[in-house]
């Protein structure tokens, strides 16, 4: 089994234009992201997917592999679409986001594991919620799976609903996880998913899995111990240097 990597980078951010290039302890965020998932044991092949010329070029610069694609893909899933027209023989596509300079390279491998298994469709991971604040964070999506780990349903609110027990006692109750945004896909489910309409539950949530789930489509959960750093402000951005580069 061939299993790609593939890192799409945007420059046109809304929240944080031009956050690949952005300068994390001497190396651009997307170069670190680079190397952590070359260092994959899982992987045939790394290449970054964008559409601008810079990050093209940059990429080049540091000896990385990198594809141009079109400007008017809405998601990350729809420029590796794009991306494995190209990439022929490979059986699985790994679809890495490029705004976690510290992704640890066994989560990758992790999610590659479970297309050992021929009945995979769509794989992702999860992690186990600790904090009560993290609980009820919107911007922190949750999921709940099956016994079969399959996935039922990913929300912004937190799920399932505890009746009778009080907010801040829901963790001694009940084991939460939330969705880490890492995702593989099979070759063939690639294509068929990205020629979806937006669903009903995707518009209401703001979630594309979601799209996958209400289509029919399997989507499989393994649960990660490690902790996911992303970038998604100038904010985030400034936390992350002093956490990993004091001075």
């Amino acid at each position: 089994m061939k299993i790609i990597g593939i890192i799409p980078a945007r420059y046109a951010s809304t929240r944080f234009p031009g956050k690949p290039l952005v300068n994390i302890g001497g190396k651009s965020m997307i170069q670190r992201v680079y190397e952590q998932v070359k260092s994959c044991k899982s992987l045939t092949e790394v290449v970054v997917a964008t559409d601008d010329t810079r990050i093209q070029q940059h990429v080049e610069a540091f000896g990385g592999k990198v594809v141009m694609t079109s400007s008017d893909h809405p998601s990350g899933t729809d420029r590796c679409a794009e991306v494995i027209q190209s990439y022929n023989d490979y059986d699985v596509v790994i679809n890495i986001q490029g705004d976690e300079p510290f992704i640890n390279p066994e989560q990758i491998d992790m999610l590659a594991i479970l297309f050992q298994e021929s009945d995979t469709e769509i794989g992702t991971l999860v992690k186990r919620i600790e904090t009560t604040a993290e609980l009820f964070n919107e911007n922190s999506p949750k999921v709940v799976f099956n016994s079969k780990r399959q996935a039922l349903y990913f929300s912004r609110q937190t799920i399932p609903f505890q009746r009778g027990v009080a907010r801040e006692n829901w963790l001694d109750h009940q084991a939460y996880y939330k969705h880490i945004g890492i995702y593989g896909y099979r070759r063939h489910i690639l294509q068929e998913i990205t020629n979806l309409n937006a669903s009903a539950f995707e518009k209401s949530e703001s979630l594309e899995q979601l799209r996958w789930l209400e289509n029919g489509y399997i989507i499989k959960v393994a649960e990660s111990t490690f902790e996911t750093v992303a970038v998604d402000t100038p904010e985030d951005l400034e936390q992350i240097q002093r956490i990993y580069f004091k001075h």
